[in-house]
């Protein structure tokens, strides 16, 4: 495949990963029950604040709909050109375009362009990434991450913590693969080889960097000691209480119903 003749095609796998990480299902569901998450608790439309808001099923349905936004973008980028090299160098072309159509969709997600910018914090939809581009790492930085979060009930760096790992794994991934062989340090050999390295680095670091700066007013909390806490079971808690309420809100409103 030759780079610099295909930028067509990589803008256009580009400008579409970019509109499946734009749709927010979190909005989206919100709006079918008659609400819209961004007027409710934290107005973030993700998986924690619908699990408080809509139940810890409605939570979940979110946490794997904003997966699948990062594994289908990265998955066709992959498969799309897997085994394929760039015209004279040894670079493998899915290497880079796995991680151009994960970038796109976590920053389609965190700005929309149709919500004015204003989307999700990316976790989900980078873990999405990262399970399909770096499976090994992405997996097991996912569950570090859970279990971060279970022990100490800091939800916002247990987040982080899962995102980071992979992102690191892979640029020393890039620098074994294309930078060190034969126990050599070589540097790219054409053109083509650099830019396509360059670019590569850029995406991965990109989708690290796009979930940190989206979470940086509770990187702002943390340091000042305020940061909110994400108790589990408390949260659990509180949603079986309001689900509680609302039934018996609606068996009032049946009985007055009745009554009229």
């Amino acid at each position: 495949m030759k780079l610099f003749e295909s930028w067509w095609i990589l803008l256009l796998m580009a400008i579409g990963s970019y509109l499946v990480g734009s749709v927010n299902f979190s909005i989206i569901i919100s709006k079918s029950k008659g609400k819209d998450i961004r007027d409710m608790g934290s107005g973030n439309p993700g998986m924690m604040n619908m699990s408080r808001n809509f139940g810890l099923g409605t939570g979940i349905a979110i946490l794997v709909l904003d997966m699948l936004k990062g594994i289908i973008p990265t998955f066709v980028g992959y498969i799309a050109f897997r085994g394929m090299k760039f015209a004279g160098t040894d670079f493998y072309v899915s290497d880079m375009t796995k991680y151009m159509c994960g970038f796109f969709a976590v920053l389609g997600h965190i700005f929309p362009f149709y919500l004015r910018f204003h989307g999700g914090k990316g976790i989900s939809t980078t873990i999405g990434v990262f399970v399909v581009a770096n499976p090994v790492y992405g997996i097991t930085s996912a569950f570090a991450g859970l279990a971060f979060i279970l022990i100490t009930s800091m939800g916002s760096m247990g987040s982080l913590i899962a995102v980071t790992p992979p992102a690191i794994a892979a640029e020393v991934q890039f620098y074994i693969n294309y930078l060190y062989r034969n126990n050599h340090y070589v540097p790219p050999q054409t053109q083509t080889m650099m830019v396509a390295l360059l670019a590569s680095i850029f995406f991965v670091l990109g989708i690290c960097v796009l979930t940190w700066v989206a979470h940086y007013r509770n990187i702002e909390r943390l340091i000042q000691g305020e940061e909110h806490m994400t108790t589990w079971s408390g949260m659990i808690k509180k949603i079986k209480a309001r689900m509680k309420d609302e039934r018996r809100r609606k068996k009032e409103e049946k009985k007055s119903a009745g009554k009229d």
